[in-house]
């Protein structure tokens, strides 16, 4: 099978694997136990802290560790908007923002706090005119994703962060699909809180971070709560963060290298199809992207059909969006963007990853070849 869905997620590279057998066999006590077993566990846990922390420009005690992506960008927005009330009632965000978020800020609306959901232009870039318009005394927290997990887009977090720092108004970032492909700096950036997750950067699944200024005010959601500083209930996993932290240096160390192979298979791909005249839409082809991600659309073909085709060709890539039953819902980043239902449908996303090669670029392509040559009949 040919992997080219790593956005998704990514498989354990043998190093972090070897730290989490290790660490779970030396380092086993409870890190919240007073004996001396447990008290090597807080150690270790302390001394990734302070590393992973080092990889976002961040201070130490402003991580803390996590399930994943998702549980962080809940625990972040929740928490600063509980520390912050009386900051105001008003949201800011985008209509492209992960699940995690959008539905989060759904949710939020219910409870009587007002959320305006961004547009995006049809690369799916916000307009920073429309967040200043925006920006109101009621303005509490703005949520914007560092880049998009179906087309890659990125968003300019620096111009946003200079003028939220400027206003006082707390600033959240999921760079879940950023970590470790882009230089990240919370204080450049000027981000209250951030979140980042082992298993798209080759650690282990159920394992993430938190990153919280020190500076801010948050209050938890769990009150009573002792772990990572009462954060989150649950034994803190620190095999797991050992292996994520380990995984997160290593592709921190190669990042310009992979950054530049990225490019050129995704430059690659984009040339094969134009050579070969294939009816294919490169979504933000222009614009700045994470080369690990290719949005595209098959002009007149249902994305859901061409990632089963693709499949059964042992090739694994994504549609980009989650499928209801019975039918492919439209890709909500799409509608953004301002495409029809329909055309939101024909979306279809390949990631690519350390193990991604030119001759997987070739299959792929002919394979989508051979699936509209058959389409065609």
């Amino acid at each position: 099978m040919i992997y080219l869905d790593y956005a998704a997620t990514t498989p354990i590279r043998t190093e972090a694997l070897e730290v989490y057998q290790q660490v779970s066999q030396h380092y086993y006590g409870n890190s919240s136990s007073l004996h001396d077993v447990g008290t090597s566990s807080q150690q270790l846990l302390e001394t990734c802290r302070a590393e992973l922390a080092k990889l976002i420009h961040g201070k130490k005690e402003g991580i803390y560790f996590t399930s994943g992506g998702s549980e962080s960008n809940y625990l972040a927005i929740r928490s600063l908007l509980k520390g912050n009330e009386k900051k105001g009632k008003h949201i800011i965000t985008t209509k492209t923002e992960h699940s995690s978020i959008y539905q989060l800020c759904i949710a939020l609306e219910k409870e009587g706090y007002n959320v305006t959901f961004l547009d995006v232009d049809h690369n799916g870039i916000i307009s920073i005119q429309q967040l200043v318009e925006n920006i109101s005394s009621d303005t509490c927290l703005v949520s914007i994703h560092h880049a998009n997990s179906e087309t890659g887009i990125i968003q300019p977090l620096e111009a946003i962060g200079k003028i939220l720092h400027e206003k006082k108004i707390l600033f959240h970032s999921d760079c879940v699909q950023t970590f470790g492909k882009l230089p990240i700096d919370v204080e450049k950036l000027h981000l209250s809180s951030l979140s980042i997750s082992a298993h798209k950067i080759y650690g282990p699944k159920g394992v993430g971070a938190l990153y919280i200024n020190p500076a801010v005010s948050w209050q938890s959601l769990y009150p009573g709560t002792s772990h990572e500083r009462g954060l989150r209930p649950g034994t803190v996993n620190v095999p797991g963060i050992a292996s994520f932290v380990t995984a997160a240096q290593l592709l921190e160390k190669s990042r310009e290298t992979n950054k530049e192979k990225d490019r050129k298979l995704r430059q690659y791909f984009i040339e094969q199809v134009k050579k070969r005249w294939l009816p294919i839409v490169i979504e933000a082809e222009n614009a700045s992207c994470l080369p690990t991600i290719l949005g595209l659309r098959i002009v007149g073909m249902e994305g859901q059909h061409v990632m089963l085709e693709c499949n059964r060709k042992q090739i694994a890539i994504s549609t980009g969006s989650a499928c209801q039953v019975g039918s492919q819902a439209p890709s909500r980043t799409m509608i953004a963007t301002g495409k029809s239902s329909d055309e939101a449908r024909e979306f279809i996303r390949l990631s690519f990853g350390k193990d991604t090669t030119m001759e997987h670029i070739d299959a792929v392509v002919d394979a989508i070849g051979d699936i509209l040559e058959e389409m065609n009949g």
